[in-house]
């Protein structure tokens, strides 16, 4: 009985990793690149002691920058500086994963039907569960190798560097519990995601206040992120502190898999809209409709981006360029921003980050669109009197729509904040900063609608691909001593640092024209091809 049990659960196992492998394979690229350029640009940045030391004073209570990477202990090593930067931020990315893949081996499983066929044969519904949990452990396996790796390459001590990996991926399998746990509540993936997301994002802010607030340092035992922290590599590591993460992981998955086993199959424990009396705004066409459906997420989007918006304000103020040194201040420059030690500069840096969120928002659009088509909805909805031009011209009219609301609320709630500190600077200017995110956000828009129009089972991986590695050509691209021209190759590279630069228009009107165009080869080719399914 044990034999025949595990041989479908690993069939199962090596089916869900094989699926889920492209987003495994580009967080493990990801995670080993962070882990060597880290590394590497401290050891050939700040070569001396001196210089060390002048960073640390600079940078080791700065707010605005704790506020990215989490709370330094120890900056004069090359060690510590990596679990700073590597290990602040990988962690936040390995909760990211771990929801993805949890929510992707459950809950899109449910909701595709491949589920109820693969219990109609032999397979027992905990072979299934165990399948897909071994899976998610072997993409979690894969990405703490990477960070090994990357480690190792960059001459980190190996046994420091695997237990830096190890701090750095220890809140992916929290969040797989949280998004195992989320699947068994939620009736669909898109909720199942939503909670999770807000999960994910209360975890960040109690992180972000623990770091930042004196006398809340408690508070980081509260939360995956936090226990990230205090893991300590390279700085007086505390290996008992992986007690909370695996207890915890432990408890979700566990009460994830007891309702997995006793709920119906492609139900959820929230009750569904099918159960809710019925509702018939928003039903006047098929863009209302997509309003309509979209609402919940917009607002989570609204929320999420309104809150870190704040945060950055408030944080403004921290920022002064006292002890900080011209050579410093000349590779932060690198990053294409300017200055950052002033609030003004430090807000326009901060605002890169808003244009890759609105950008992903824009994409995470076209896949709702494709996800449409691929459950079979707007097959139904075309043998209507409506035409395919006019649903998704609707469709990227509301994501515009939405992309402009979210932007001018960024600059309207960092405004608020900054204001709240004392820091000088106009609602103008602000709004002016929301309004730049919008020809990076308005370009990727396009460009994942043309890729939805004309491959659309690949249309996700080629946005949100596109999306990622242009994001981390910026942020890397110089320190890597890339030529001034192939540094430039990415949209990020032509945004400025507003409200302490001047909005360049030139290449803001060349991005939004490539958006339309791209756009409008969107609606001609969405004509001329069959529908596919999922």
């Amino acid at each position: 009985m044990a034999a025949d049990s595990r041989g479908p659960t690993l069939l199962l196992a090596r089916r869900a990793f094989l699926d889920a492998r492209i987003r495994t394979f580009a967080f493990a690229y990801l995670f080993a690149a962070a882990a060597y350029v880290n590394p590497v640009s401290y050891r050939h940045t700040y070569a001396t002691l001196a210089e060390r030391l002048q960073f640390a004073h600079s940078f080791a209570n700065n707010k605005a920058v704790v506020l990215f990477y989490g709370k330094a202990f120890d900056l004069l090593t090359v060690g510590g500086y990596s679990a700073w930067r590597t290990g602040g931020i990988v962690a936040i990315l390995a909760g990211v994963f771990g929801l993805l893949a949890a929510v992707r081996a459950l809950r899109s499983e449910e909701d595709s039907g491949r589920a109820e066929l693969v219990l109609s044969t032999s397979v027992s519904r905990r072979s299934a569960l165990g399948g897909a949990l071994i899976a998610i452990a072997a993409g979690i396996t894969l990405l703490w190798a990477a960070v090994l790796a990357g480690s190792l390459l960059a001459r980190l001590p190996a046994g420091g560097a695997a237990y830096l990996a190890l701090a750095a991926v220890s809140s992916a399998p929290v969040f797989a519990g949280v998004g195992a746990l989320a699947s068994q509540l939620a009736a669909t993936r898109r909720v199942a995601l939503e909670l999770g997301g807000a999960v994910l994002a209360v975890a960040f802010l109690l992180r972000v206040v623990a770091d930042t607030s004196r006398g809340a340092g408690w508070l980081r035992w509260v939360t995956p992120l936090g226990w990230a922290e205090e893991l300590r590599p390279f700085t007086g590591a505390q290996p008992l502190v992986l007690l909370l993460p695996l207890a915890a992981t432990a408890a979700l998955l566990t009460f994830a898999a007891r309702l997995a086993l006793r709920r119906d199959v492609g139900a959820g424990l929230l009750a569904s809209r099918e159960e809710a009396p019925p509702r018939l705004r928003l039903l006047t066409s098929p863009t209302a409709q997509a309003v309509r459906a979209e609402r919940a997420s917009l607002l989570v989007w609204l929320g999420g981006l309104g809150a870190f918006a704040l945060i950055i304000g408030v944080i403004s103020a921290s920022i002064s360029s006292a002890g900080i040194s011209v050579e410093l201040q000349r590779e932060l420059a690198k990053l294409g921003s300017g200055a950052v030690t002033t609030p003004t500069g430090y807000l326009g840096f901060s605002f890169i980050f808003f244009v890759l969120a609105l950008s992903l928002f824009a994409c995470s659009q076209i896949a709702a669109a494709r996800h449409e088509e691929s459950e079979q909805r707007l097959e139904t909805l075309l043998a209507l009197p409506v035409r395919r031009t006019a649903w998704l011209g609707g469709r990227l009219a509301l994501a515009a729509a939405a992309a402009i609301v979210l932007s001018l609320s960024c600059g309207l709630f960092a405004w608020l904040g900054a204001k709240s500190q004392g820091v000088h600077v106009s609602l103008a200017r602000m709004l002016e900063a929301g309004v730049n995110c919008l020809p990076v956000t308005l370009l990727f828009l396009g460009i994942a609608a043309l890729a939805y129009a004309l491959v659309p089972r690949a249309s996700g991986g080629i946005a949100y691909g596109l999306v990622t590695i242009g994001f981390l050509w910026q942020l890397f691209g110089s320190l890597f001593g890339a030529p001034s021209w192939l540094a430039k190759v990415t949209p990020f590279a032509h945004v400025a640092a507003v409200p302490a630069q001047p909005l360049r228009t030139g290449a803001a009107i060349i991005m939004l024209a490539i958006g339309i165009l791209a756009g409008a080869g969107a609606l001609a080719a969405i004509e001329r091809r069959d529908l596919t399914g999922a």
